[in-house]
C-alpha cells in the first residue's frame, strides 16, 4: 500500500479480452462499474501506460491495478443498552434487538450494536475487522435477533474466526415458516450466491455460488405455519431465509424472499438466533448461550396455537 492505495499487479494469461471484463474475473470482489471507474480515473495501468476500458488484453501484459483507500468516517460510540447475555476479558455475547444493523455501513454510520458495543467496551475490542467492525467475528441480518458473538481482543477473534471458518461454531435458529413442512427432519444443500438479476438479493441459481448447507427440524406444525429450528454448517448472507424459501417455505414476515403481504403485523422475518456454542478462546471450555426469544415471537407461537 502506498499514499493511500492498494497496489495489486496481475500479468494476463491470455489475449483478445477485454480489461474491464478480464479484471472482473481476477478480482471478484470489485464490480465492472467500480473497474471501469478506476480506468476512467487512470487507477489502472498496463505495461507502464494508462489504458481505456474498450483496451484489450494481451498475453503477458503486465497489470498494476491502484485502488485509493476508502475514505472511513468517524464511528462513534453511543450509549444503547445493550442485552448481555455473557461477558468476560474475551468475549461478550449479546442478545440483538430486531432493527438494529450490526455494524455501520453506508447509510447507517450510527445507532449499530457496533456503537453500543464501542461505548460498552471502551477501547477494549479487536481491530482485526477495522474500525468499521471492530470485534465483530459473524453478523445476523438486521431484523433477525438473537445470540451475537463480540471479541475483545486481537488473540480470541483469530481463534474464533478459525472456529467459525471449520464450522465448528454452534448456531442454531428457531423461525416460523409457511406451510406444513411434512418430514421431521431435513437438510438443504445449496449454493448460494449473489442473485443474477437483483443484486440486493441472494439465490441458490447463482452462477458462482458458494457451498451452503442447512439443517432443521420440526418443533411444532400449526397447519399453514411451521416452527422450525435451524442449524446452520455454513454461515452465507441470508442463508437460511434463502434456503428455506428454495424448498417452498419461506420464512413468515420475510418479504425479499417471500409473499409480499404478512397475514400478521411483522417487522420482517420471524427468525432468532437461539442457541451459539463456541469453544473458549482462552479456556479451552465449550460454553453455549441461549438467547430467549423476543417477545413478539413468544406472542405470535401462543396466537398460532389458540388458532390451530
Amino acid at each position: 500500500m502506498i499514499c493511500g492505495m492498494n497496489i495489486i499487479n496481475l500479468t494476463a494469461r491470455n489475449s483478445g479480452e477485454r480489461i474491464d471484463r478480464f479484471l472482473s474475473k481476477d478480482l471478484e470482489n470489485l464490480s465492472r462499474s467500480y473497474l471501469q471507474k478506476l480506468l476512467k480515473d487512470g487507477d489502472i495501468i498496463v505495461n507502464g501506460k494508462v489504458v481505456k476500458a474498450n483496451y484489450k488484453v494481451s498475453q503477458g501484459d503486465e497489470i498494476q491495478v491502484s485502488i485509493p483507500e476508502p475514505e472511513t468516517p468517524d464511528i462513534l460510540p453511543e450509549n444503547i443498552p445493550l442485552d448481555i447475555l455473557y461477558e468476560d476479558d474475551d468475549i461478550l455475547v449479546v442478545n440483538k434487538p430486531k432493527g438494529m444493523v450490526v455494524h455501520p455501513a453506508p447509510g447507517h454510520y450510527s445507532h449499530t450494536l457496533v456503537n453500543a458495543v464501542m461505548y460498552h467496551c471502551g477501547e477494549r475490542l479487536s481491530g482485526i475487522n477495522g474500525v468499521l467492525r471492530p470485534g465483530i467475528v459473524h453478523r445476523i441480518d438486521m431484523d433477525t435477533t438473537g445470540a451475537l458473538l463480540i471479541c475483545k481482543n486481537d488473540h480470541a477473534h483469530q481463534i474464533l474466526a478459525e472456529e467459525l471458518k471449520e464450522h465448528s461454531i454452534t448456531r442454531r435458529y428457531h423461525a416460523i415458516v409457511h406451510g406444513n413442512i411434512k418430514e421431521d427432519t431435513g437438510t438443504v444443500n445449496a449454493p448460494i450466491g449473489r442473485h443474477p438479476v437483483d443484486r440486493k438479493k441472494m439465490s441458490t441459481k447463482a452462477p458462482n455460488g458458494r457451498h451452503a448447507v442447512t439443517h432443521y427440524k420440526v418443533l411444532e406444525r400449526f397447519g399453514d405455519y411451521t416452527y422450525i429450528e435451524c442449524e446452520l454448517e455454513t454461515g452465507r448472507t441470508h442463508q437460511i431465509r434463502v434456503h428455506m424459501s428454495s424448498i417452498g417455505h419461506p420464512i413468515l414476515g420475510d418479504t425479499v424472499y417471500g409473499p409480499a403481504k404478512c397475514p400478521y403485523k411483522l417487522q420482517g422475518q420471524t427468525l432468532h438466533a437461539k442457541i451459539l456454542g463456541i469453544t473458549h478462546p482462552t479456556t479451552g471450555e465449550y460454553m453455549e448461550f441461549d438467547a430467549p426469544l423476543p417477545e413478539y415471537f413468544s406472542d405470535l407461537l401462543q396466537r398460532l396455537r389458540r388458532k390451530f
